[in-house]
């Protein structure tokens, strides 16, 4: 790290201790910052990357609810609002035992990079909850959510934050908080959060956008080469929403998915994953790839390492820091040509740097991923007008944002000397635009 950053980074290690991928976090965005802060000494003047890397407002809450044998149970709820530069404060809510502060201002950092690449006006933020709702019932999830947002209600809106799922956060999830937030506040503010069922403001595409759009992009580095996913051979990572459509979309443009995982292991099926046989035991049988591999006749391998199975392109769709230099190694050695994140930072920084160094292509996910967001804020375009668009129209919106996303990764690449570099271009259009915009706010 050089120069001015490498102070600017020490205080953030100081201010944050043990929170380690948040650092990890912003040490990826200021890697790439160096020549920026060289043309735009204000940056520096204006310490807009002291700035930046303090989030706006942190709110840390007890979340107490009832379970199905009557005991007390005790969460702790969060919700970083990092940035709103750009506009509300817009990022998802995880529930997830893994949860604490460290991992949602990571996540919220990296939001607002993400969205401002989108070209949509949001800014950055991000939640969730040290909750796991896996194994619980229906109304001890409910009951959850109530409880959850009976305070967080007081922080969001449509015009302040507006929050959507992630990692343990589905429409199931969605449907439980907009009631309690519309019970509580008597109003119908549809615009509040994002990924709502269809039939009560949500949006088509937005399930699929996530996954989709990290294809869309991947496609967009391919097309580059005058190259496409048409009979390219791909392994996806994880097995929920993003790494399911990602699949989809890959197998739509031609190519085979050979591989999907969770928690317990991987599932490899040479004939090409069944879309309709993993979403129906995932999204309705909320089942295991274990359970897909015994219809489907396919080989799972428990507690395996997916990335050991030869691809062409590889989208790591699960949690962060699942892939890494280990299984760099396996990926480059066995010819993967393209890497694009489905996930949020699932790729260790030695691995970034051992896939560059060997001329794979990387889309990093707050470039690659951006698609979930994107198709969000057309939610709440939908929502503010009283409209509904179709699927066709929105898909081609999305399309329409990703290619533009691509583009202006390689057009920043290219103008600060770092051709065919996603992660340099990502990082540095994202944080010139919200550094130009907390300029022209003031010190705020």
């Amino acid at each position: 790290m050089e120069g001015q950053l490498a102070p600017i980074f020490d205080q953030v290690l100081r201010r944050n201790p043990g929170e380690v991928e948040f650092h990890q976090a912003v040490r990826e965005v200021f890697d790439s910052l160096a020549p920026v802060l060289a043309k735009n000494p204000e940056y520096v003047d204006a310490a807009i990357l002291e700035r930046i890397c303090e989030p706006e407002r942190q709110i840390i809450f007890r979340v107490p609810w009832v379970d199905d044998r009557g005991n007390v149970q005790i969460n702790r709820g969060f919700r970083v609002e990092f940035n709103s530069a750009l506009g509300p404060y817009k990022g998802g809510l995880r529930f997830h035992p893994s949860v604490y502060l460290g991992i949602i201002k990571f996540l919220g950092f990296e939001q607002i990079f993400k969205n401002s690449l989108t070209g949509m006006p949001i800014g950055g933020g991000k939640g969730g909850s040290d909750f796991d709702p896996r194994g619980k019932s229906d109304a001890e999830i409910m009951r959850f959510c109530q409880s959850f947002m009976t305070e967080l209600y007081r922080h969001i809106g449509e015009y302040t934050d507006v929050p959507a799922g992630d990692i343990g956060v589905g429409g199931r999830e969605i449907g439980y908080l907009f009631g309690q937030y519309k019970r509580i506040t008597n109003r119908y503010e549809s615009g509040v959060l994002t990924g709502k069922g269809l039939s009560w403001g949500g949006s088509l595409v937005r399930t699929e956008a996530t996954g989709y759009g990290t294809v869309m992009f991947a496609n967009e580095m391919l097309a580059a080469k005058n190259d496409s996913f048409d009979g390219k051979r791909v392994v996806v990572s994880g097995s929920g929403n993003v790494a399911i459509y990602a699949a989809q979309k890959a197998e739509q443009l031609g190519a085979t998915v050979v591989a999907l995982s969770d928690s317990s292991g991987y599932v490899y099926d040479e004939q090409g994953i069944d879309i309709g046989l993993i979403q129906q035991v995932k999204e309705v049988e909320r089942g295991r790839v274990a359970d897909y591999a015994e219809r489907r006749g396919a080989k799972f391998v428990e507690k395996g390492n997916i990335w050991e199975i030869a691809t062409d392109i590889a989208l790591p769709c699960a949690t962060q820091n699942e892939l890494d230099l280990d299984s760099a190694k396996l990926l480059i050695s066995s010819g993967v040509r393209v890497i694009a994140e489905g996930a949020n930072m699932p790729t260790t920084p030695d691995a970034v740097t051992a896939f560059q160094e060997a001329g794979v292509l990387f889309a990093p996910g707050k470039a690659a991923n951006a698609g979930g967001v994107a198709t969000s804020a057309l939610e709440m375009q939908q929502n503010a007008s009283r409209d509904s668009w179709t699927f066709d129209y929105t898909e081609q919106r999305l399309h329409s944002i990703m290619k533009n996303i691509h583009n202006n990764c390689a057009t920043t690449a290219d103008k600060y000397g770092q051709p065919g570099n996603y992660v340099a271009g990502a990082n540095i259009a994202g944080f010139t635009k919200v550094a130009d915009a907390m300029i022209a706010q003031g010190v705020i």
